[in-house]
């Protein structure tokens, strides 16, 4: 571990918070790996900068328990000392206009999927006695999520679970943590900033009066899944301004 460069995967690496983490493990000099889906063009413009960060594109919405091994050989054949999961995909469905298939599709994305793939690189974590692991959620789990994200809250309810195993990791210097991140200044706020009534009564209810900087919840993942902690597993933590 000592003479090695360290490797951390970033499921989610092309959203506002995900580059963020990105450059923030790229200056700590650590190998990069970010997954994406769609958005494309900031990562490629880190990746012209830096010969540390390797780019992979897939969608978790083609991939269930019978396929995720042969992905994970394709896309995740590394060793990885931290995993840091920001899938966050949201389809706008409240619960009174939800559905069997539109719930399923939630979870596996942003819980099912994701939880597969840290059970089969915690293996290296483990023989290596160092890793570290972070889901990050929502403070919608919390509130009961708003009108139109009934099946993101709860598919971000399901992703927080962490089972007693888990914390058994800990022997092994292996942690696990929830960062349940509260009202961020991201694309998906700034659309709501048209319906600025709405936006302003939404921070209000924040302690602080204001959203966090992606920067902001950047600093809170990397002292997270890095040396810096040493200690906290089978944790929740909340970031939100005091909410």
């Amino acid at each position: 571990m000592k003479n090695r460069k360290k490797h951390v995967l970033i499921l989610g690496g092309s959203s506002d918070i995900g580059t963020e983490v990105v450059e923030n493990f790229l200056r700590l000099g650590w190998n990069v790996t970010a997954h994406f889906f769609k958005n494309k063009k900031k990562l490629y413009t880190l990746k012209k900068n830096s010969k540390n960060l390797n780019i992979v594109k897939f969608n978790f919405a083609n991939y269930n328990n019978t396929n995720i091994e042969k992905l994970m050989v394709k896309k995740f054949n590394e060793k990885y000392d931290s995993i840091v999961n920001l899938i966050g995909y949201v389809d706008n469905k409240g619960f009174e206009n939800t559905n069997l298939n539109s719930i399923l599709k939630s979870i596996t994305i942003n819980a099912l999927i994701p939880i597969l793939i840290e059970k089969m690189l915690v293996k290296r974590m483990l023989l290596q006695k160092w890793g570290r692991i972070l889901n990050c959620s929502s403070i919608g789990v919390k509130f009961g999520g708003g009108i139109n994200s009934y099946n993101y809250s709860l598919s971000k309810h399901c992703l927080e679970f962490i089972p007693n195993s888990y914390k058994n990791w800990a022997k092994k210097n292996v942690f696990i943590n929830n960062l349940r991140i509260g009202v961020t200044n991201t694309k998906i706020h700034n659309k709501m900033k048209r319906k600025l009534k709405m936006m302003k009564k939404r921070i209000e209810l924040v302690p602080t009066k204001r959203m966090a900087e992606p920067n902001e919840i950047s600093t809170y993942i990397v002292s997270l899944t890095t040396d810096s902690n040493s200690y906290m597993t089978g944790q929740t933590v909340t970031v939100s301004g005091g909410e």
